[in-house]
């Protein structure tokens, strides 16, 4: 394969994408590649809606539409992005495991305890092992990629997926802090019994010390232990609940003013968590637990772009709950190369490796628009 320089000298981003397996039909590989894009195919506790674990081929499928001018870094492209291989493995172990742990939700709601039936309670044991050994997957796979130099990015599968990323990331990063939007807060302690549950992500997350910080944006549907676990984590969980956020657009805040508070109370490390269920349903209808309300995508890429307009740095970013839905790839794919731009942008200033120099798109930067002309800052 060729090198990184190589491709740069040959491949014209202008051609239709080509059907090669890697998001946008990009033509890098592992090794020529900045940013290593793991697709986990996992919706084992998912307790609504199925569909998740087919969103990496549904957004591998979707992105070779996409055109890859981006407006915050044109050439982003350039830095190489691939994505690994969708694994066959964790594919058929889902497909099992998510079998036996609708049996148990079954169980839950017809009111019956688990701890009550001994062969269900140690199927409950067998899907929490099962899950912990898809983590030190993702761990060990992560790792590896960063002990490269490599950026990461995840692709879910339910929100359970980015568990061990966060964990290698806590490896390397002695303090950084997590933006998080959804609908959901995520901080129920074992879902269902789940230890590794969709609802959990953010509970065993700040179980890491490294995180020093969780901002939540968007979240409106939530339960009284969870309000209750923000308001006593003595600031280290800010929640920005999406009636609120809407309550101060009412009232003529601006999204912008918003977004600059939220993202000043992160610390410079900041890892993206995006549950696209955060989003106004309209935009990923197939997504696993879908509520009314939420953002645009443009407001949720003008809050990452912030995050680099204020000088801090992005080391990872995960996006989960797409959904199969073919507008749901599309999406999805949006959002995952917007991340990997934006995150490419806030390590190099644009000045990696013969990267566009091009200013970071800033509010009202387009002059006549109708004309569609852009003009830098």
């Amino acid at each position: 394969m060729a090198t990184r320089e190589e491709i740069l000298k040959t491949f014209n981003p202008n051609d239709l994408g080509v059907d090669n397996g890697n998001l946008l039909g990009l033509p890098f590989d592992y090794d020529s590649a900045n940013i290593i894009v793991f697709g986990i195919p996992w919706e084992v506790t998912v307790s609504y809606r199925a569909g998740t674990a087919a969103a990496p081929q549904a957004i591998l499928a979707a992105s070779r539409q996409l055109d890859i001018f981006d407006f915050d870094h044109p050439d982003g492209w350039q830095q190489g992005i691939f994505m690994t291989a969708i694994s066959p493995h964790l594919q058929a172990k889902n497909a099992a495991l998510r079998t036996e742990a609708a049996r148990l939700i079954e169980h839950l709601e017809q009111g019956s305890a688990i701890a009550e039936n001994q062969e269900l309670a140690q199927t409950l044991h067998t899907l929490n092992q099962e899950c912990q050994a898809m983590n030190q997957w993702l761990f060990e796979q992560a790792q590896a990629a960063m002990n490269q130099g490599k950026q990461v990015a995840v692709m879910g599968g339910d929100h359970s997926v980015p568990l061990g990323y966060m964990q290698a990331l806590a490896e390397r990063y002695s303090d950084f802090g997590i933006l998080h939007i959804d609908a959901h807060a995520d901080l129920r302690d074992a879902y269902e019994g789940f230890q590794f549950s969709h609802a959990s992500i953010m509970f065993n997350a700040l179980k890491l010390p490294q995180i020093s910080k969780l901002v939540q944006v968007g979240i409106r549907d939530v339960c009284h232990d969870e309000v209750e676990i923000i308001e006593r984590s003595q600031g280290r969980i800010s929640a920005y609940y999406d009636p609120m956020l809407k309550q101060k657009m009412y009232a003529g805040m601006s999204w912008l003013d918003l977004c600059q508070q939220m993202v000043s109370e992160l610390p410079q490390h900041v890892y993206i968590s995006f549950d696209v269920d955060g989003l106004d349903p309209k935009l990923c209808p197939n997504t696993g637990t879908p509520v009314p309300g939420g953002l645009e995508l443009e407001q949720a890429f003008c809050l990452f772009r912030e995050v680099v307009q204020s000088g801090r740095q992005i080391i990872g970013f995960d996006v989960c709950e797409v959904g199969d839905g073919e507008w749901d790839g599309n999406v999805g794919a949006r959002a995952v190369y917007k991340l990997c731009n934006l995150m490419a942008f806030s390590r190099s200033g644009g000045a990696d490796g013969g990267l566009s120099n091009a200013a970071l798109l800033k509010p009202f930067q387009y002059d006549k628009m109708k004309q569609g002309v852009y003009r830098e800052s």
